[in-house]
């Protein structure tokens, strides 16, 4: 009996790996310290914010290692994968002539791109923002003439009712404003998408907006006084999220290009230049 049991004991030790338990708490406290010195800068919201985190990061952390160190048993493969796979050859980085590097990523979106996610985001932003002033305000207008409030010093004693009616001079200064933030925006999300293939539209409409709520809200005081005193957070991350979501799924729609920077400027450019790029079959 005693060797059998013995037996046994051997088979489950190689059966399982006891190793440290995974934890996120590392990254909270490391991310609540940063909020804390960030708040010095900012807002005091921040680092009240950042202290909680430190706080809760710490206190997770030490439970993890003590009174005992969390592990968790992982399985071990008794048998050797078999890799399998369809391509008979190593598939390999195409570089451009005389280059010693790859450049990543390999294709991008064009400008164009960009532009056409800016412009999509920016109709979908526009909608939410308008159906917020109407359902809350009675009026279309009010978050037109909030995001120019900024331009005219006298809209800070402005009542409700003189920020929900129409403005011409407003209206001609929201438009190139909401029209330059959402190309520059568009331009922003066409750049960075192909870094991210996965999972685009989470990068976009969700991660992306956040953040840039997050640090219009310990800004904006300063950007726009009389929008910072009104705004409706919950409306503003809304619209920030739409606007996101449409561009983020109208840029990932859009053909990719191979990305050019390596090359010489003469074959960007387009520019017939013998040496460099093979001259053109003149008969055609």
């Amino acid at each position: 009996m005693v060797p059998d049991s013995t037996a046994n004991m051997h088979v489950n030790i190689a059966a399982n790996v006891h190793l440290p338990a995974p934890t996120a708490w590392p990254i909270v406290l490391a991310l609540g310290i940063t909020l804390v010195f960030a708040g010095l800068v900012t807002s005091e919201s921040v680092s009240i914010l950042g202290a909680i985190l430190t706080i809760a990061g710490a206190v997770g952390w030490f439970r993890n290692v003590l009174p005992h160190e969390a592990h968790e048993s992982v399985p071990v493969l008794q048998e050797k994968p078999v890799l399998e796979t369809l391509r008979p050859e190593v598939a390999r980085l195409g570089l451009p002539h005389d280059s010693k590097r790859a450049w990543l990523p390999l294709e991008i979106y064009p400008v164009s791109a960009g532009v056409k996610g800016g412009l999509a985001g920016s109709v979908a932003m526009a909608v939410l923002t308008m159906l917020y002033g109407l359902l809350k305000q009675q009026s279309i207008w009010y978050p037109i003439n909030l995001l120019v409030a900024g331009f005219f010093p006298a809209a800070v004693n402005a009542t409700t009712a003189q920020i929900a009616a129409f403005h011409l001079s407003a209206f001609l200064i929201a438009i190139p404003i909401h029209l330059l933030t959402s190309l520059l925006v568009g331009l922003l999300y066409g750049a960075m998408l192909p870094m991210f293939p996965r999972r685009p539209i989470l990068l976009g409409g969700l991660i992306v907006p956040i953040v840039w709520s997050g640090l219009l809200y310990t800004t904006l005081d300063i950007i726009n006084p009389v929008l910072n005193q009104r705004i409706s957070w919950f409306w503003f991350v809304l619209s920030q999220v739409g606007f996101g979501i449409v561009a983020g799924v109208v840029v990932s729609q859009q053909q990719r290009i191979r990305t050019w920077q390596g090359l010489p400027f003469a074959i960007r450019a387009g520019i017939e230049a013998p040496g460099v790029m093979a001259e053109r079959d003149e008969e055609r």
